[in-house]
């Protein structure tokens, strides 16, 4: 029996796990698999972040139908469950919001405790898959890993016991602190076009791919307007689903955008630094631009990350809407350059709190948070004396 199984699917979790990954190979306490859920199945890509991050390739990867959500969903839960039934672990670990986390139905029907890393996030816009799972997953979990002290609060709110949830900021901040100077080489990952293009001229970075964005044509034609009255040039990391849909829709770019197919980790954060401001639908990225001192663009009608507003390193974009003043929005961004903030998503020492407790939870075979004494009300009802 090993004691862990840590199960990721998507390429930016790689990232936010990756020290984590890192301190636990290095513990002689914690014995563990990596697991692969096969939710983001473009190999070149994915081996290329394992490669950057120094990341060890999965044990074992599972084999998915990404068809659509639903088929996604459902095969992750087969996956993990049938894996479970010929692989025995104290505990399976899981990080974030997306489709793979769904994979913890299948690890709580072998009765196996859960552990959440980003745990109790709330947009509370019931319109966002990830909201769905994130209410799942908390509630199934028997610890939770939250970033910050108003999350653990979120979780309270809604019943989750206190002793299950640890604050432990977010890991994102060791990663940027950690790799720094190794950033400072991305460039030599750039292709020439995308060198010529720039040409120590100033720039806009842009990311696009949630699935409310992209797959509504009303909300991608205001994307691509927003892209397209920016004054400066525009360098377009797309997504391939994007991609399809920007063709579908028979969308266009002025010549100061260029787009690209998806870059590397190194590459892409060398290019966030060097930009006056990004404009992104990503949480993660509006996360890192923030740590950065970058300012940004968020282009989404709801986040579960308003503290980039609360300290002014972001300003919001309702793709849904139907008035804009894209120019405005553009003035508003640049002058973010002018006001300094400081970032609320930790310390850098995230990670090293996580693998912490694990090693604690192990130790003192603690992982079962959903006994009897661990509830903060009286359950005694439910139970023959």
């Amino acid at each position: 029996m090993k004691d862990i199984a840590l199960i990721l699917g998507i390429r930016p979790d790689v990232i936010r796990a990756s020290k984590i990954i890192k301190l636990i190979n290095k513990s002689e306490n914690i014995d563990f698999d990596f697991i692969w859920s096969g939710q983001h199945y473009s190999d070149n890509m994915k081996d290329v972040f394992f490669n950057q991050l120094n990341v060890p390739t999965p044990d074992y990867e599972f084999n998915i139908d990404n068809k659509n959500d639903a088929t996604t969903v459902s095969s992750i839960i087969n996956e993990t469950y049938n894996h479970l039934e010929n692989h025995k672990y104290k505990a399976v670990m899981f990080l974030g919001d997306t489709n793979t986390v769904m994979g913890s139905i299948g690890v709580a029907q072998h009765n196996i405790p859960i552990i959440h890393i980003e745990g109790c996030m709330r947009s509370y816009d019931w319109r966002m898959p990830e909201e769905k799972y994130r209410k799942i997953i908390d509630h199934l979990s028997d610890r939770i890993y939250s970033y910050l002290p108003s999350y653990k609060k979120q979780g309270l709110n809604e019943g989750i016991s206190e002793s299950i949830i640890k604050v432990t900021g977010n890991p994102i901040v060791d990663i940027l602190e950690d790799f720094k100077d190794l950033f400072s080489t991305g460039e030599q990952y750039l292709n020439e076009k995308v060198k010529k293009f720039i040409n120590d001229e100033e720039y806009i970075l842009v990311t696009c791919h949630r699935r409310e964005n992209i797959f509504n044509a009303r909300s991608l034609e205001n994307i691509v307007n927003l892209v397209n009255s920016a004054n400066n040039k525009v360098l377009f990391a797309m997504g391939y689903s994007t991609q399809r849909q920007i063709k579908e829709y028979g969308l266009c770019f002025n010549d100061n955008v260029l787009v690209i197919d998806p870059i590397g980790y190194l590459e892409f954060i060398y290019l966030l630094q060097k930009s006056n401001y990004c404009i992104s639908d990503s949480g993660t990225v509006v996360e890192e631009a923030c740590v950065l001192g970058i300012p940004s663009i968020q282009m989404r009608y709801s986040t579960e990350r308003p503290e980039v507003y609360e300290v002014g390193s972001s300003i919001k974009f309702d793709p849904t809407s139907e008035n804009h003043n894209f120019n405005e929005i553009h003035m508003n961004a640049f002058d973010l350059n002018n006001v300094e903030w400081t970032h609320p998503f930790g310390n850098g020492l995230s990670s090293q709190l996580i693998v912490d407790d694990l090693i604690d939870l192990n130790i003192n075979n603690k992982f079962n948070m959903h006994n009897k004494e661990n509830y903060d009300f009286d359950i005694s009802r439910s139970f023959l004396k």
